[in-house]
């Protein structure tokens, strides 16, 4: 696909290279359009080494291949994404004003996909003028992304992050890269599926996040899961209507819905008990919780204190099995979908976890995916079934890859 990339004058520009590098990877033709003020942020070179072409930065430059560069890259390009894009740009494109060559090939590109990632300050992103643009320019058409909280260049702390290029770049691939927006559908088994849950799945447990394992008082085994794949499965799937029963090991994330009901635990043993207690009064159930496989022998109720130079031994013995206690327990009438993160032998690692375990589907992560794995809010993974099934996602939002677990995994076929 032929894809502008525009570039603006925010500090968050430096990420932009990236954007471009992934879209370029994934076998895209980039051009790079930008304001002088993104020039004080990233460099012509850069953005020509990484997209292959010449960066347009004057609309009235001599060296440009048309006098109306602007009409000329208009029918070139199939879809243009601003990252960032500041108040400046989008204030630009609601009132009309074309003025530079990123804000003239703007108006002009109205009539195709145009994607924005605003990155501002907390204070002028909430500003009720930048709002009103906003809203003008989503009513019109133009996909604005919503920027992500955390600490901004300007030392403080808020919303008007851009997102990351890895999350730009799976939107992208999600909405419209994947052919989603041009009637090509994505590689599975060819068999269309319905976005709606089969009527017998009514109560789905979900399992999330990391286990801990106390050593002592203070310490603990754990490992660097967030839990985001397993809550976004549970906002997908109360979205829909079912009545989740979300299990969630030690995590900052919150999440608010009707249909969810969840249970806070801090070990593999009390994950364990919560899990067995709800399947059998579920349909299906989803096991994304990254459960520790040990656990310390014996628990200290106090800190344990230095023992000088012999060091200190910790002798850990094996922790239950969730999902292989469920799957022993599994009627003809339930569904069980596991988890398996790999870093070697993936797939023969995951089909064989796949029928020890007597699931119906597995979700394997690698380790070795870019953009994947702990912490991100991006994902790639393959959907293996116990019939032969197999179907590899690109990468994609957490969000994103929940949706199509639920509709591979438990949705009917059309």
């Amino acid at each position: 696909m032929k894809i502008l990339v525009g570039i603006t004058g925010g500090i968050a520009a430096y990420k932009s290279p990236l954007l471009v590098r992934l879209l370029r990877k994934a076998g895209h033709e980039v051009r790079c359009v930008v304001t002088q003020h993104a020039l004080q942020f990233v460099t012509p070179l850069t953005l020509e080494t990484v997209s292959g072409n010449k960066v347009y930065a004057d609309l009235f430059d001599s060296h440009n291949d048309h006098t109306t560069e602007h009409i000329a890259l208009k029918d070139w390009g199939e879809l243009m994404v601003v990252a960032p894009a500041t108040a400046n740009i989008i204030g630009k494109m609601a009132s009309g004003i074309g003025d530079d060559a990123l804000s003239t090939l703007l108006l002009s590109f109205m009539h195709k996909p145009i994607y924005l990632a605003p990155a501002m300050n907390t204070q002028m992103w909430e500003c009720p003028a930048v709002q009103r643009n906003i809203e003008y320019l989503r009513s019109i058409g133009v996909h604005v992304l919503e920027p992500a909280s955390g600490e901004l260049a300007c030392g403080t702390s808020g919303a008007g992050r851009m997102p990351e290029p890895e999350e730009i770049f799976a939107t992208l691939t999600r909405e419209v890269l994947s052919g989603a927006k041009m009637g090509v559908q994505a590689e599975s088994d060819n068999t269309p599926l319905s976005s709606i849950p089969n009527p017998q799945f009514q109560r789905v447990l979900v399992t999330a996040g990391p286990t801990y394992e106390r050593i002592d008082s203070v310490r603990f085994i754990g490992n660097y899961s967030s839990g985001k794949m397993g809550f976004a499965l549970a906002q997908v799937l109360a979205d829909k209507g079912v009545e989740v029963e979300l299990v969630t090991g030690p995590t900052a994330l919150e999440i608010d819905h009707p249909h969810i009901h969840r249970t806070d635990v801090e070990s593999a043993r009390e994950m364990f008990d919560a899990a067995t207690a709800l399947f059998p009064s579920c349909q299906a159930a989803i096991l994304s919780a990254a459960v520790a496989d040990y656990r310390p022998e014996h628990t200290a109720d106090h800190k344990l204190k230095k023992q000088g130079a012999e060091g200190m031994t910790l002798t850990l013995v094996q922790n239950p099995d969730i999902l292989a206690t469920l799957g022993t327990m599994k009627t003809e009438q339930q569904t069980l979908i596991g988890f398996a993160l790999e870093t070697d032998n993936e797939l023969d690692n995951a089909q064989k976890k796949l029928k020890k375990k007597n699931l119906d589907y597995i979700v394997l992560n690698s380790l070795r995916d870019a953009g994947a794995g702990f912490g991100v809010d991006t994902n790639r993974v393959t959907i293996l079934g116990r019939d032969g099934s197999n179907y590899a996602t690109p990468l994609l939002t957490k969000g994103q890859v929940a949706e199509e677990i639920v509709k591979h995994c438990l949705c009917p076929k059309a």
